[in-house]
């Protein structure tokens, strides 16, 4: 029996459907066993291993890794830390985004492949000297010197984003606006910022969730307990001997909230940033 093109397309589109769904299921299987984990209690993941049905459901581990983990100070840091330097980041870029794509001067090729040298550096192998650095500024072991590292090492990507960004906007609204009498400052937060609002949204996502989800420079760049944000505080949790797994677990969930919460308000900007250009 020979079958129709409908029909091949039919099932075409199950076959696709239950792929997708098979790799969504995959996918999402750490994240419930987390939420397993997260709701249960030690003796019963002692006992009956992680993958299991719990006994009895309990949602006091959240309130425990809140408090007795101070996860309420670490997501302080956390944003202190993320929320200076996403601001820093995307206002220095655009800066030179801007330059680098409407300024024609010597250099400017040479200085767009410097950024673009740089994110291709292994930030791993910076640990040392940006640690000594820190320590010879006397950043070492504050906010500051984090929110700093944190500006200084997205500004490449951030350039580079913005720059290929803004040379798609017209060069004659800003001729127009020049002839109007605007200056270069005015043409660029009057017109170029607001033009590049999708972008600048798409970047925020992404910042966001780098900074705030940054390990490395935290257990790197701090020391006491006090600045510490969630991801290196969460570590505190685990003891040498002993690690309340469910307490764990319970604060790293909490810590992805306000990812999600950035993620979920700002995804038509996202989204629309990520596919500029797609149409032509």
């Amino acid at each position: 029996m020979q079958l129709s093109i409908h029909q091949k397309k039919r099932i075409k589109h199950a076959v696709i459907f239950a792929a997708l769904l098979l790799f969504t299921i995959v996918w999402l299987l750490p994240v419930f066993g987390a939420f397993l984990t997260s709701i249960r209690t030690m003796d019963d993941i002692m006992n009956n291993g992680f993958w299991s049905l719990p006994e009895n459901v309990t949602f006091s581990n959240f309130a425990t890794a809140w408090s007795d983990g101070n996860l309420n100070t670490y997501l302080k840091n956390s944003f202190i830390i993320t929320i200076p330097s996403l601001f820093g980041t995307l206002a220095l870029s655009s800066l030179v985004g801007f330059a680098l794509a409407k300024y024609k001067f010597k250099g400017n090729m040479f200085i767009y492949l410097m950024f673009v040298a740089g994110m291709l550096i292994p930030f791993q192998i910076l640990l040392i000297p940006v640690f000594r650095l820190s320590n010879f500024l006397g950043i070492y072991n504050n906010y500051w010197g984090l929110i700093m590292i944190h500006t200084v090492f997205q500004m490449g990507f951030c350039s580079f984003f913005l720059r290929n960004y803004m040379i798609t906007i017209p060069e004659e609204l800003s001729e127009a606006a020049r002839i109007d009498g605007a200056s270069e400052f005015k043409i660029f937060y009057k017109i170029y910022i607001p033009l590049s609002l999708p972008a600048l949204a798409a970047l925020g996502t992404l910042q966001f969730t780098w900074i705030f989800n940054d390990y490395i420079w935290a257990l790197v760049l701090l020391r006491d307990d006090r600045f510490k944000p969630v991801t290196a505080g969460l570590a505190t949790l685990k003891g040498n001997f002993i690690t309340s797994w469910s307490v764990l677990v319970a604060g790293a969930i909490l810590a992805t909230i306000p990812t999600i919460v950035v993620f979920v308000f700002l995804q038509k900007y996202f989204i629309r940033g990520l596919t500029m250009g797609s149409g032509k």
